[in-house]
C-alpha cells in the first residue's frame, strides 16, 4: 500500500511521524523519565521489526556482528541523548542543533571552499539561538551535541550495517541490541513511569511513530526517490520539530529563533545539493 504513496509524500509522513511521536513523548515527561519512554520506544521498535523481519542470523561474520552491535549501541546513545535535551530546552531548537550532525557530515568530505559558506550559514543559526537564552540550559545543548555526533555515526554505521545486512535484518538487530543496553541504565538511572500503563501504551505510540513508521515510509521511499532529493527533505526536520512543540507541548520559538532554525535548514539544503553535485557521475 505505502508503494502506492508519492516517494515525497512519504518521507514528509516519516519526518512528520518521528517529530510528533517526540512532542508526544515530551508530553509525558511529567510522568515518565526521558529515559522510560526511549527504552519503550526502542522496544516496541525492536519487537514489531523482529516480528516482522525474522532476520537471518546464522552464517554471520564476527565482524557482521561487531558493525550490527556498535550500530545498536550509537542507535540507543542517539535517541537516550536526543529525549535528555527534550527534557531540557525546546523540541525545534533541540533537533535543529542535532541536525548539525548530519550537516557536517555533508561538508565534511568537500574540498570546495565555497561549501564553507554552509557551515559559515549553520555557524550564524547556532549563534543566533544563543542569544536568546532564556529557554537553553548547558545540559540540553550538551546533550543536543551529543546526539548530533550520534546521528553522524548512526549514519556511518547504517550504511556499514546496510552493505553486510541484508533488507532490514541489520535495524532490526540493532534495535534490539540498543533495547537490551538501555535496559539495565534505565533502571539504575530512572524507571519512573515504567509502571504506569498510559505511560506504557502511550510509550508503545511513540514507537510507532517515532521509529516504525519513519523507517517503513524511508525504505519505501528511496527505492524509487533519488538521495539528494531525500536529503533536501530530511532538511525539514528542524522545523517539523518546531511546529510539533507548537502544536503538542506549546513550545513557541521566538522570531530568532525561527530565524536561526531557517539558516540550518537553508544550509543543510545548499550541502545537500553540493555533495550530489560532487557525486554525480560524469558526462561522457
Amino acid at each position: 500500500m505505502l508503494s502506492r504513496v508519492p516517494p515525497v509524500w512519504l518521507v514528509v509522513a516519516g519526518i512528520a511521524s518521528v517529530q510528533f511521536g517526540a512532542g508526544i513523548a515530551k508530553s509525558l515527561f511529567d510522568d515518565a523519565a526521558p529515559l522510560t519512554l526511549v527504552w519503550l520506544r526502542l522496544a516496541t521498535s525492536a519487537v514489531v521489526l523482529a516480528a516482522v523481519v525474522r532476520p537471518t542470523l546464522h552464517r554471520r561474520t564476527p565482524e557482521d556482528w561487531r558493525v550490527a552491535v556498535a550500530f545498536g549501541v550509537v542507535l540507543g546513545t542517539m535517541n537516550a541523548a536526543i529525549y535528555e535535551s527534550f527534557a531540557r530546552i525546546p523540541l525545534g531548537i533541540a533537533v535543529t542543533i542535532e541536525f548539525l550532525g548530519p550537516l557536517g557530515l555533508a561538508v565534511a568530505g568537500s574540498r570546495r571552499a565555497r561549501d564553507l559558506v554552509w557551515v559559515a550559514l549553520a555557524a550564524v543559526g547556532v549563534g543566533l539561538l544563543g542569544v536568546e537564552r532564556g529557554d537553553l540550559t548547558v545540559a540540553g545543548v550538551a546533550f543536543a551535541l551529543l546526539a548530533a555526533v550520534s546521528w553522524t555515526a548512526y549514519i556511518l554505521l547504517s550504511a556499514s550495517t546496510g552493505r553486510r545486512w541484508p533488507g532490514l535484518d541489520g535495524l532490526t538487530v540493532a534495535s534490539v541490541v540498543a533495547t537490551v543496553m538501555m535496559a539495565p541504565i534505565l533502571a539504575a538511572f530512572s524507571g519512573r513511569g515504567i509502571t504506569d500503563p498510559r505511560v506504557v501504551v502511550l510509550g508503545a505510540l511513540v514507537g510507532l511513530l517515532s521509529s516504525v513508521i519513519p523507517y517503513s515510509c524511508e525504505i519505501t521511499a528511496l527505492r524509487t526517490i533519488r538521495p539528494s532529493v531525500f536529503g533536501i527533505l530530511m532538511s525539514l526536520e528542524p522545523a517539523a520539530a518546531a511546529l510539533a512543540g507548537i502544536v503538542v507541548v506549546h513550545e513557541f520559538l521566538s522570531a530568532l529563533q525561527w530565524l536561526a532554525v531557517v539558516c540550518v535548514i537553508a544550509a543543510s539544503v545548499g550541502a545537500t545539493r553540493s555533495e550530489s553535485r560532487l557525486a554525480a557521475p560524469v558526462p561522457d
